[in-house]
């Protein structure tokens, strides 16, 4: 088999409407009609400072700036298949779980798994990353 054909096309998605990298990634990668947005924190992309008044404003913005990603690639929330929601502390799942309701209604809520981790980048509370149709 020639090695063109191993080679996967992919197209790299970044907009100044959701935070800058703050690693090595991109914020989204497409490839066929799947996109793979990046875990999201709750940095605002305009002013760059972390969203901490409360575990939903932290949420908010999260699913915000995963929003907005979607949107520049193409696409939305309804089309999002997987979701991965990383918490600090489980005993906040309720409240997580409340707003990412907000965002995700049931008729097109997405496949989800919800796991806590000992620590998050910037010691955050909260970090989604999502697989989207396009």
């Amino acid at each position: 088999m020639p090695e063109t054909a191993l080679l996967i096309m992919k197209q790299i998605i970044n907009t100044p409407d959701a935070p800058a990298p703050i690693g090595p990634y991109n914020q989204a990668v497409r490839s066929g009609n799947l996109l793979f947005v990046s875990g999201q924190i709750a940095l605002d992309p305009q002013s760059g400072e972390l969203v901490l008044d409360s575990i939903e404003a932290e949420t908010h913005q999260v699913l915000r700036n995963v929003k907005a990603i979607l949107e520049a690639a193409g696409t939305g929330l309804q089309n999002v298949l997987k979701a991965t929601v990383f918490v600090k502390d489980i005993n906040q799942f309720s409240r997580v779980n409340a707003v990412y309701g907000e965002y995700f209604r049931p008729e097109f809520a997405p496949a989800r798994e919800l796991v806590q981790v000992a620590e998050l980048p910037r010691f955050v509370n909260v970090e989604i990353s999502v697989i989207a149709t396009v």
